[in-house]
C-alpha cells in the first residue's frame, strides 16, 4: 500500500525511474536498433553519456588508436548524444578533407565557443560569414607582407631583440617560455596591431598570461561539464566563469587598440589588419547583412593573434628541448649553419634550400611533437556519402592528425625523433605528403606560410648564436608531452645558452 501512498518514497522515485527507462530505450533505439544506421562502426554508446566513460583515461591517444585497430580508419564515437566520426591515417584524412573538402567545412558550435566567439571570427565561424572573413583575412595578411620579403625582415628584426635578451641570461639556467612567446607574438602583432610590444610592457604580458591561462582552463573539469549542461552552469559561479571573464579581458585589450585606430584612421593608407577591417566596416555600413562590424573585428583579430603566436612559440620551445635531448642533431645543425651562413650573416629564407638537414630537423620536430593531435574538428554541411557510409549533416568530423603524422606507410621512423624521415639517401630534403601539422583542405591554418618562415628563421638564428646546454643529464631529460584537450605542450624545463664565439 505504501507504493501508492502519497507520502511513500516510491511515489516520487517510480515516475523518475520510468522516465529514465524511457530515455534509455529511446537512446538505444536511435543509436543501436535502427535498421538503417548509416554511420561508420564504433563502440556501443551508453545512454546519455555516449562513449565518454571509455575516453576518460590517462592516455586518450592510446584509447583512440586502439579503437582504430578495432574498427578501422573511419569509426564513430558519441560524446554524449553528439556523433563524432574519427578519420585515421593519411588516406582517410586526405579523402575527406581534399576529395570531399566542400562537404566538411562546417564547425559544430560547442557551448564555450557559443558564449565567447558566438559563431564569429575565423576559427569557429562557418557558412558565408566564414568564407568572407577568411578570404578578407588571407588577402589582408598578404598585403601586409605574409610570405614576402617584408615580413621576413620583420621576423629577422624581432629575432635580434630576442637574441639580445637571451644574451642577458649570461649562461644561467632559465625557462625559455617567456622569451619565445613574447618574441613570436610580436611578429603577428606587427601585422594585426601595427606595432610590437616591449618585453617589459605589462598590459601585453597580461594578454599573454590570459591566453595561457585559458589554454589550461579548457581542460578544467568544470569547463568540460559546462559543455554538457551549459544552461544550468550559466547561473552558477565557478572556475568555468573565469574562462569567460578572461576572454572578455582579451577582447577589451583589442578594443582599446581598435578605438585608437579609429581616431587616427586614414582610409587611403591602412597600417595593419585592424585598419583594413575598419575600412571595410565603413565601406559596408549601409549593408545590414555585412559581416564587417566591430565585434567580428575584435574576434577575428584575437583569432589571428592566437593562431600566429601559440603554435609557433610552442613548437620552438619543444624543439629546443628535443635538441637538448639529441646533441648529435644540434651539432649537425651547427655545422650546416656554419657552412652556409657563417656566424656573422643573418640567416634568410633563401638559405633554406641550401640547408636540407636543418630543414629536415624542423619538419621532424613538427611531426614528432604533433601539437594538434586531434586536428581542429570539422562538421558535415550536407549529408555526405563517404567510403560506403552516409555521414549526416551536422556530424562532427575529426581528423586524427596523430595517426597521419605517424602513418607507417609514409614515415619510416614513427616512434622516435629522427630527421631521416625527411631526408633522401643522398642527404637532400625529402618532401612527404603526409606532413600536415597545419591540417589540409579549405579550413587549414591560414598562417601556415608565416609559421614556416618563423620556425626556420628563429631556429637557425638561435643556433647560429648559441650552443644549447641542459641543466640536467641529457639521459634524464623528460620530453613526454603534457596532454591537453586542444593538443600537446612540452613539459617544463630550463636551459642554458652558451654564446658561440
Amino acid at each position: 500500500m505504501e507504493l501508492m501512498g502519497s507520502g511513500g518514497p516510491w511515489a516520487l522515485s517510480l515516475p523518475l525511474l520510468l522516465f529514465a527507462i524511457g530515455l534509455f530505450l529511446l537512446f538505444w533505439w536511435r543509436t543501436e536498433a535502427s535498421p538503417q544506421r548509416p554511420l561508420p562502426p564504433g563502440p556501443r554508446p551508453l545512454p546519455l553519456l555516449g562513449n565518454l566513460l571509455q575516453l576518460r583515461t590517462a592516455n586518450i591517444l592510446d584509447c583512440l588508436t586502439k579503437l582504430q585497430d578495432t574498427y578501422g580508419p573511419v569509426y564513430t564515437l558519441y560524446l554524449g548524444s553528439q556523433k563524432v566520426v574519427m578519420l585515421c591515417g593519411f588516406q582517410a584524412v586526405k579523402e575527406a578533407l581534399i576529395d570531399h573538402g566542400d562537404h566538411f567545412t562546417g564547425r559544430t558550435e560547442i557551448p564555450i565557443t557559443k558564449r565567447t566567439v558566438k559563431g564569429q571570427g575565423i576559427f569557429f565561424s562557418e557558412g558565408e560569414l566564414w568564407k568572407q572573413v577568411r578570404r578578407f583575412s588571407l588577402t589582408t595578411l598578404r598585403n601586409f607582407g605574409m610570405g614576402k620579403r617584408s615580413i621576413e625582415e620583420r621576423i629577422q628584426e624581432e629575432i635580434q631583440f630576442l637574441v639580445e635578451e637571451l644574451r642577458k641570461t649570461k649562461e644561467l639556467p632559465f625557462d625559455p617560455t617567456f622569451f619565445i612567446r613574447r618574441s613570436v607574438s610580436n611578429v603577428i602583432c606587427s601585422i594585426v596591431f601595427g606595432q610590437r610590444f616591449d618585453y617589459n610592457d605589462k598590459k601585453f604580458q597580461i594578454l599573454l598570461d590570459l591566453i595561457a591561462e585559458n589554454l589550461q582552463r579548457v581542460d578544467n573539469f568544470w569547463v568540460q561539464v559546462y559543455n554538457l549542461i551549459p544552461t544550468i552552469l550559466d547561473r552558477f559561479p565557478g572556475p568555468h566563469q573565469q574562462l569567460f571573464e578572461n576572454y572578455r579581458a582579451q577582447m577589451r585589450f583589442v578594443e582599446e587598440i581598435m578605438v585608437e585606430h579609429q581616431a587616427s584612421l586614414d582610409p587611403s593608407s591602412p597600417r595593419d589588419y585592424i585598419d583594413a577591417f575598419l575600412i571595410k566596416i565603413q565601406q559596408e555600413k549601409a549593408d545590414p547583412s555585412s559581416i564587417f562590424y566591430p565585434e567580428n573585428l575584435l574576434i577575428s583579430s584575437l583569432d589571428l593573434f592566437f593562431g600566429g603566436s601559440e603554435s609557433t612559440s610552442t613548437t620552438l620551445r619543444y624543439g629546443l628541448l628535443l635538441l637538448l635531448k639529441h646533441p648529435e642533431v644540434e651539432e649537425q645543425v651547427h655545422e650546416e649553419i656554419e657552412r652556409v651562413t657563417g656566424r656573422n650573416r643573418r640567416p634568410c629564407m633563401e638559405d633554406r634550400s641550401k640547408m636540407p638537414y636543418t630543414d629536415a630537423v624542423i619538419h621532424e620536430i613538427q611531426r614528432f611533437i604533433d601539437i594538434f593531435t586531434l586536428g581542429v574538428p570539422r562538421s558535415a554541411i550536407v549529408d555526405t556519402n563517404f567510403r560506403g557510409y552516409t555521414i549526416p549533416k551536422g556530424t562532427i568530423v575529426m581528423p586524427f592528425l596523430n595517426t597521419v603524422l605517424n602513418d607507417p606507410e609514409h614515415f619510416e621512423y614513427t616512434g622516435t625523433f629522427n630527421p631521416r624521415n625527411f631526408l633522401e639517401d643522398d642527404g637532400s630534403f625529402k618532401k612527404n605528403e603526409a606532413f600536415m601539422p597545419f591540417s589540409i583542405g579549405k579550413r587549414m591554418c591560414i598562417g601556415e606560410g608565416l609559421a614556416r618562415m618563423e620556425l626556420f628563421l628563429f631556429f637557425t638564428t638561435i643556433l647560429q648564436n648559441f650552443k644549447l646546454q641542459s641543466t640536467v643529464d641529457r639521459k634524464d631529460l623528460d620530453i613526454t608531452p603534457t596532454l591537453k584537450l586542444l593538443g600537446k605542450l612540452p613539459p617544463p624545463y630550463e636551459i642554458s645558452l652558451l654564446p658561440r664565439l
